[in-house]
């Protein structure tokens, strides 16, 4: 380089280049700064000599030179920094890091130096640079032509320099030699955050995104916790970015997913927060001294990636920084001293109380229209769009890749194919285990990323939980595991593949649908399957055993909402019975749904597994005693008369009969028996009904099981009442109450308080008649019995019809109606009634009034609907009754 005496004028290219870290360089090379100091001087004086520059002055660690060429100037830099890479350094901690900059503009000498405003914009370009990075206005960039070899400018957009108004576009020296990867320029206008940007929109989770940003004001380290794809970055990303302006040093984002080892989560915690490695210096000190004075937010995304090195991290940041505040998002806690750990649900498939969507089926509709070239979904689409989301159970990336689908499917065929959850939704997209980069390429590569991580006992556990389909508690898991499951269950709720759920008594913990069909496949795979299911139908044998008996083992009276949380345990058992099981063992299943099919409206599904398992057997060879079939035949029949299918439940009465005489069991025998007056009056065979109705009662009395034809006692009890013989009717069913008391499978239903209000109705006594029906409406719904509550409501409607009630009469005549065909049940042997009393009530009324009231009738739920029955004033409580008129 030329001396002072022959500076450039008019257009001058600036060069300065200073240390980076030169305070703590000479601090840890203490005498020997000196040295390297020289050297690294020397260094670029000799690159920088074929460029015929001019150095200006020397002051510190700084060089300041001037060229009258510019791109002669660019290779000389570029020189440069290969230069000092090669030198021969006293240790690889000795080398320092030369960061330097360039600008271009008018300038003429004066007295051996430059006075131009360009000289301070050249040194506030090198100022933003970061050591071992070279650093070029557009001026300079302007004035360059192609670079020689592999060398290019890359353009870093517009930044703002320090004392200067307006912006300037930076760009970087990129050639082969030389770093490439640096953070953000250091200039005044850096960006407050580099959160991702986000290309969709998003959808719901306003409580959710609420909740986060409430944490991080008021803690210090705050976790977003959940399975792979339920959607913790996206809603920690909205959190957060709501609070960009609390911090005024910044929110940095850093995602661990891409780091690849442990060691490297300091370099990139670093370079998200513009610092660079210093020479011997751990970067771990230089991000905790950078943090002392500070006030930013630091947001570790996918902590459980290098969850050693982010705990590390997280602990030394917390410590130093007493304004520092750490977000993470993670399927496991950080495990640290005063982490709040927040665990993300699932979006919401409930319906929004103003009536819109769900925050799953929007979003799924959303996505649906952008998979469709923006075409909105059909209306007609909607109901099958929330079965799909339904069925996904709210997890957000499920429901995204479904969405993707809906370019291939209609919606019904979508809905169609749910159930097959990873068939469905990676059908097409490759499945093999996925890096930490492509987790959520496919729901199976979201799953496999966090199975990869359980130690064997634990990946043992959660192959084994996928047997259950839904919420299980501790003794369940105890049953089916081998020795004590609290650490592998543990395991399972930390890394976020379970979910923990508090209840009044017990914690359930539920597994969502999308790693129950990973963790099924991983079963079969390992073999265990048969052995599992196994057990899984064993305990639901035992299960149902134990919804009919109270703590002391003594039989309960029936309540069927003590089937309702076990009925798709049943079910899941049932179809390993129908499939690869014993087919016996389905037929006790079957038994145990039996009531609760049919007060549920589900008749026609009991009727399904029944023939699946006739299949079976037949199949299968697989002997079963007659007076088990004999029951699941008088099952079957009674199924098929609640569905209104009589032919079928007298063909199915008849194979019972003769199984159970077969099998010679007296009690039996009656109880199927029994059964076969129903059909025959709905036939319209009254006199065969009541002639067997007879026969059946006497025979079970003379072979002292009497209490088993009870269901011929109530059928002879209705033929008397439809013939008008209210006396016989009524004498039948008081001899037949103590029968029904001593059933605990029957008293719960209270049929004969049921008819004994029909018979109180006929006679026109409405006071008695409102106590039966008050009595066995109360008790049916208290036990879970939904389809006999539909009858009671019609009977209490009759009741109030002929009260003069007029208006709730017509009201609980549509509620009952509503309820059963929500339920999909028959009329029963009542209907004709119902329908002759409903023609009576709305002669009486007119039909405008009775329409508008049976509709509000029908608008009500069928809790709502006995609510409102079980206030109808008593009859002898209303103005003018017998019993409370004056007496002289």
């Amino acid at each position: 380089m030329s001396g002072r005496t022959h500076l450039p004028s008019g257009l001058v290219t600036f060069l300065f280049t200073d240390i980076e870290g030169s305070t703590r360089l000479a601090q840890m090379l203490g005498a020997g700064y000196r040295a390297v100091l020289h050297e690294h001087r020397q260094v670029i004086r000799r690159a920088l000599a074929g460029a015929d520059g001019a150095e200006l002055f020397t002051e510190g660690d700084s060089l300041f030179v001037a060229f009258d060429d510019a791109a002669a100037a660019l290779t000389a830099c570029i020189e440069a920094q290969r230069a000092l890479a090669a030198h021969d350094w006293p240790s690889p901690e000795a080398r320092p890091k030369v960061r330097m900059g360039l600008h271009t503009g008018f300038a003429e000498p004066y007295g051996g130096e430059y006075t131009s405003p360009e000289v301070h914009r050249a040194a506030r370009v090198a100022a933003a640079a970061h050591g071992g990075q070279v650093l070029c206005s557009a001026a300079t960039a302007a004035l360059v032509g192609p670079l020689d070899g592999d060398a290019c400018l890359l353009d870093l957009g517009l930044h703002r320099l320090r004392g200067f108004d307006g912006s300037e576009r930076i760009f970087q020296l990129v050639a082969p030699g030389l770093d490439r990867q640096f953070p953000r320029p250091r200039t005044i206008d850096a960006p407050a955050h580099n959160l991702p940007t986000q290309t969709t929109r998003f959808i719901g989770r306003a409580n959710e995104r609420a909740a986060v940003r409430d944490l991080i004001n008021q803690h210090r380290l705050v976790t977003v916790v959940g399975a792979g794809g339920a959607g913790k970055t996206r809603l920690a990303v909205e959190a957060a970015g709501e609070l960009v302006e609390q911090f005024r040093d910044g929110v940095w984002f850093v995602d661990l997913s891409t780091v690849p080892t442990g060691d490297l989560v300091d370099v990139n915690v670093a370079a998200a927060l513009g610092l660079r490695p210093e020479p011997g210096r751990p970067v771990i000190q230089t991000i905790v001294d950078h943090a002392r004075s500070r006030r930013f937010l630091i947001f570790l995304d996918t902590s459980d990636a290098q969850l050693p090195a982010a705990r590390r991290l997280v602990s030394r940041l917390l410590a130093a920084g007493p304004e520092v505040t750490v977000l993470a998002t993670s399927r496991e806690p950080l495990g640290l001293a005063g982490e709040v750990v927040w665990r993300i649900p699932p979006l919401s498939v409930e319906a929004s109380s103003g009536g819109g969507f769900s925050d799953a089926v929007a979003l799924l509709v959303d996505r649906a229209a952008a998979a469709r070239g923006g075409r909105a979904a059909e209306p007609g689409d909607i109901a099958q769009l929330t079965r799909v989301a339904e069925a996904l159970e709210g997890l957000p990336l499920a429901l995204e890749l479904a969405a993707a689908r809906l370019r291939l499917l209609s919606a019904a065929q979508l809905a169609e194919r749910i159930d097959d959850v990873l068939g469905t939704l990676d059908a097409g997209r490759p499945t093999a285990d996925a890096d930490a980069s492509d987790r959520h390429r496919t729901m199976q590569a979201a799953v496999s990323w966090s199975y990869r991580t359980l130690d064997p006992r634990a990946a043992q556990l959660l192959r084994w939980l996928s047997v259950f389909a839904s919420p299980v508690d501790l003794p369940a898991i105890e049953w089916l595991h081998d020795g004590d499951p609290l650490d592998p269950l543990a395991t399972l709720v930390d890394k976020s593949l379970l979910q923990a759920e508090a209840g009044a008594a017990n914690a359930t913990y539920r597994m969502l649908d999308p790693i129950r069909a990973y963790a099924a496949r991983t079963l079969i795979e390992s073999g265990e399957e048969e052995s599992v299911r196994e057990r899984h139908v064993a305990w639901c044998l035992q299960a149902a055993h134990d919804a009919y008996l109270d703590d002391d083992g003594r039989p309960v009276t029936l309540s069927l909402y003590t089937l309702d949380p076990l009925a798709d345990e049943l079910r899941a058992a049932l179809h390993w019975t129908v499939t690869r099981g014993s087919a016996r063992q389905g037929l006790t299943l079957a038994g145990a749904l039996d009531q609760w099919w049919r007060e549920r409206g589900l008749v026609r599904e009991g009727r399904m597994w029944l023939f699946r398992l006739y299949e079976r057997i037949s199949a299968t060879g697989e002997p079963v005693p007659d007076a088990e079939l004999a029951a699941a035949y008088h099952m079957h029949s009674l199924h098929a008369g609640a569905d209104g299918e009589t032919v079928e439940e007298l063909r199915f009465s008849q194979r019972a009969e003769a199984a159970a005489k077969r099998a010679g069991d007296p009690g039996l025998i009656a109880r199927v028996l029994a059964g076969r007056g129903a059909p025959l009056l709905e036939m319209g065979r009254t006199e065969e009904a009541e002639r067997t109705c007879r026969d059946v009662i006497a025979w079970a009395e003379d072979q002292g099981v009497d209490d088993e034809a009870l269901f011929a006692v109530y059928a002879l009890a209705q033929i008397l009442w439809r013939r008008g013989d209210l006396d016989g009717a009524a004498i039948l069913l008081a001899g037949a109450r103590p029968l029904e008391n001593g059933r605990p499978l029957e008293r719960g239903r209270r049929t004969v308080d049921m008819m004994l209000g029909m018979v109180a109705l006929s006679r026109g006594d409405l006071v008695a008649a409102h106590d039966h029906l008050i009595v066995a409406l109360r008790s049916r719904m208290t036990y879970g019995f939904h389809r006999r509550v539909c009858e009671t409501l019609n009977a209490i409607a009759v009741r109030c019809s002929l009260g003069s009630d007029l208006e709730t009469a017509a009201r609980l005549f549509g509620a009952a109606q509503a309820a059963r065909v929500r339920l999909r049940c028959s009329s029963g042997g009542f209907g004709s009634f119902w329908t002759e009393q409903q023609a009576k009530l709305r002669a009486t009324m007119g039909d405008a009034d009775f329409d508008a009231a049976y509709a509000a009738g029908g608008a009500l739920g069928l809790e709502e609907a006995v609510a409102a029955a079980l206030t109808i004033e008593h009859p002898d409580l209303v103005a003018g009754s017998i019993r409370f008129s004056a007496v002289e």
